[in-house]
């Protein structure tokens, strides 16, 4: 593998937020098809754990950045519009991507200017820059995971820290989830309310009327809408996820 392709793909995973294990090996793996480049059996494993590494990166994209509670917000906001298919799901979730690359640009940057310039520059090893990189994404989901959830993982584990920043990433990255999760319904609680009302009232009316085969959803639909709309709720929703996750 050319060496420029070598220091690539670390960046890469940087970039999406894989500040983690998988950067390391994606590092460490090299391909040589030449005579004395290794047996044949290790370079299949090796082009197996790259399309592995490759294949999890979403996944990873989720667990450790703002991801998680972005796309279940968006979805109770399409949910309590009673719009089952608009937007579709490749809206909202370029929508969340584009959001969270938003609000991790920060935390992207930092890791890339301590862990993958540095390496790429040949000033630090891939263990050092594995770790300068993953710092940032330690303190973002320090920042956002509740004391609560953390002792959970730690008790379960039964596993002790001097101080939050040395807590290990498979007690914290589970807790920062659990953390998004809740935030995310509480957020989504509230976004139901003012249609929950809108639905209340139009189904009143119709009982009054003594139009009770009609469906109520078919009625409240336009006005839901239409209220949605004169708020300009996407900017309200956009804008209070950005905000949710403090200075961007």
């Amino acid at each position: 593998m050319p060496r420029s392709f070598r220091h690539f793909l670390p960046m890469l995973l940087a970039l999406l937020g894989v500040g983690l294990p998988a950067l390391a090996l994606a590092q460490g793996i090299t391909f040589d098809m030449g005579e004395g480049g290794g047996s044949a059996t290790a370079r299949i494993l090796q082009l197996v754990a790259l399309i592995t590494l490759l294949s999890i990166a979403p996944s990873l994209l989720v667990m450790v950045t703002s991801f998680t509670r972005i796309i279940i917000v968006l979805s109770f906001v399409r949910t309590a519009l009673g719009t089952a298919t608009t937007p579709p799901n490749q809206v909202l979730i370029a929508l969340a991507l584009f959001l969270t690359l938003f609000i991790m640009a920060p935390t992207f940057q930092k890791a890339y200017d301590d862990g993958i310039a540095p390496l790429v520059a040949e000033q630090i090893s891939e263990e050092e820059a594995l770790r300068r990189a993953a710092e940032p994404f330690r303190t973002f989901m320090l920042g956002h995971t509740r004391e609560k959830d953390l002792r959970l993982f730690m008790d379960i584990r039964k596993a002790t820290v001097d101080k939050p920043e040395n807590t290990p990433y498979e007690i914290l990255i589970p807790a920062f989830m659990i953390s998004e999760l809740r935030r995310a319904f509480e957020i989504g609680f509230l976004i139901f309310i003012p249609f929950l009302i809108i639905d209340m009232l139009v189904a009143s009316i119709l009982m009054a009327m003594g139009m009770m085969m009609l469906p109520p959803v078919v009625i409240s639909l336009p006005f839901k809408l239409i209220f949605f709309v004169l708020v300009d709720g996407w900017y309200m929703v956009a804008g209070s996820l950005a905000r949710s996750f403090g200075s961007v």
